[in-house]
Parts: structure tokens; C-alpha cells; sequence
């Protein structure tokens, strides 16, 4: 059985990441979502084991100290990380996983010699189009918002490094654009659109 293929997805907090996931997922058969730890308190409708796992700080950093992160970072006061065990047993299963985490992640994951993945920068039209969406939200405060703001500037020079680019201009395009990049890396690893192996009759 071939491995699974890992799919790193990184993107500006306020840029429609979560949304485009959804939607892919809901067409694209075979994705598996990988669910982070962090210490940020639930979002309203957020759940526990399926959004995220939401540890208090001690945890975090004793599963630090343990080594039982793949990745891990610091992003505005609270902690986000990547379970080995999350990732490695179900891609050995030849799950395709679907890794959601920031441009700090992304990198460690790049220079590991563990793990190969394919890396999605999803990227909004403009910083402008960014303050107005975060700002419609109405979930943060002007403190935070101005925050965001600053680390999305700075996450958009890190786009560059990532295999694929998306912007989120039209939502159903930056669907579609993201399925397409899937497809085609399932294509290449000789995987059909669903993620089944394809199964080649040798020639005698």
C-alpha cells in the first residue's frame, strides 16, 4: 500500500480557508482532516476532537517537553501544533491528510526530512479586502484585528516558499482551483480523482 499524501494549507487568518476546506471536502472524496491541539478557547459552534483539540497550556507544553508535535508555534498568545501520532500512522495507511497550520508549521514541516508534503498558500485578493472581512466577522476586537493584519502581512511574503498559490478573489474558483491542485497531485501519484490507486495490466 502506497502512503497517503499530505496536504499542508496555509493562509492568513480572515482569508476563507475553513469555508474553501469545507467545500473541497464535501466533493472530494479520500481527505482526511488533521486535528491540531491548541490553547485558544472554542469559537461558538466549535467542537472539541473535531475542530480542534483544546488542551489547557500546561498540556501543551508537557506534550512539548514530550516531543509529540510534528510542528508546533506561538500564534497570537496561544499555542497550535501537529501531532506526530495525528499525521504519520493514518498517512501510513494511505490516508491523504489535510494539515491546516500557519506559515511557521509549514516551514518546520519543509525542512523536516520526515515528511513530504504538498504545500498550499491560500492568499486573499489584497490586505484591504483582508481588513474588511475580519472586520465582518465581528468576533475580535480592534486589538486583534490590528494584530491579524500585521501577521498577514508578513505570512504573504511567505508565500513564495509554498508549492501552489490561491487566492480567494471568487469563492467558488479558489474551490476549484484547490481541487484541481488534489487532483493532479493524485494523478501523479498514480491515484484516480477519488484517491484510489489506479491499477495498471502489465504487458506481456
Amino acid at each position: 500500500m502506497k502512503n497517503g499524501i499530505l496536504f499542508v494549507i496555509s493562509a492568513p487568518s480572515g482569508t476563507g480557508k475553513t469555508t474553501i476546506l469545507k467545500k473541497v471536502m464535501a466533493q472530494l472524496p479520500g481527505l482526511n482532516f488533521s486535528v491540531s491541539h491548541t490553547t485558544r478557547k472554542p469559537r461558538t459552534g466549535e467542537q472539541h476532537g473535531r475542530d480542534y483539540f483544546f488542551v489547557e497550556r500546561e498540556t501543551f507544553e508537557q506534550m512539548i517537553a514530550e516531543k509529540q508535535f510534528i510542528e508546533w508555534a506561538r500564534v497570537h498568545d496561544n499555542y497550535y501544533g501537529t501531532s506526530i501520532m495525528a499525521v504519520s500512522d493514518r498517512l501510513g495507511e494511505g490516508e491523504d491528510i489535510i494539515l491546516d497550520i500557519d506559515v511557521q508549521g509549514a516551514t518546520i514541516i519543509r525542512d523536516t526530512e520526515t515528511l513530504s508534503a504538498v504545500q498550499i498558500f491560500i492568499a486573499p485578493p489584497g490586505l484591504k479586502v483582508l481588513e474588511e472581512r475580519l472586520r465582518g466577522r465581528n468576533t475580535e476586537d480592534e486589538k486583534t484585528v490590528l494584530l491579524r493584519l500585521k501577521n498577514a502581512e508578513m505570512e504573504m511574503k511567505a508565500a513564495k516558499a509554498y508549492d501552489y498559490l490561491v487566492v480567494n478573489d471568487q469563492l467558488e474558483e479558489a474551490v476549484e482551483t484547490l481541487m484541481a491542485i488534489i487532483v493532479a497531485e493524485r494523478a501523479r501519484a498514480r491515484r484516480r480523482r477519488t484517491g484510489e490507486p489506479v491499477k495498471m495490466e502489465s504487458v506481456r
